[in-house]
């Protein structure tokens, strides 16, 4: 007799919460569609916007402003997810080339790598902005690449980091 009484006490309270919630939804009805649609809540308000100015705002400081105030010290750091693969010394090739003198360096000359050819199909030098473009993403930007590295995503390490290897030629 005890568990009759205990199961019916859950179904109601069930039945309870279930009436409960059929009566919430009819009396606060938002529509669903999350703003769309003849119930919705809420206004639009329209305001001037400077298109330029909050694109120049959102894409944050040039590459060339980053190089310019980049923080050798830390593109060292940086550097440890290269060197793996990659020496600083002239002519130390390993799984990659070296990477001394590399800044405005011709693609594709360190003697005693094999490249894959697929660096001078898209650029003739090193240039700052090449290496950025391809420290960022290197199968974007030279697809077929032997590089397996996802890339550097954040500008301000990238930047350290090719000034760092800039300073290696001094």
């Amino acid at each position: 007799m005890t568990m009759t009484k205990v199961l019916g006490a859950g179904c109601g309270a069930l039945l309870v919460f279930l009436l409960g919630n059929f009566a919430a939804e009819m009396l606060y009805e938002t529509g669903g569609g999350h703003g769309e649609g003849e119930h919705a809540a809420g206004y639009v308000i329209e305001v001037a916007s400077n298109d330029a100015a909050a694109t120049d705002a959102a894409e944050g400081p040039s590459f060339a402003e980053l190089l310019a105030s980049a923080d050798v010290g830390k593109g060292a750091k940086a550097f440890g997810k290269c060197k793996a693969c990659h020496k600083l010394e002239d002519g130390a090739n390993s799984t990659g080339p070296s990477l001394y003198d590399v800044v405005n360096r011709t693609v594709g000359t360190e003697e005693g790598f094999a490249y894959s050819g697929a660096l001078v199909a898209v650029a003739q030098t090193w240039s700052p902005e090449n290496l950025d473009q391809f420290l960022e993403n290197p199968k974007g930007f030279a697809p077929g690449t032997k590089m397996s590295f996802s890339g550097l995503k954040k500008p301000e390490d990238r930047a350290n980091l090719i000034a760092y290897l800039d300073t290696l030629d001094d």
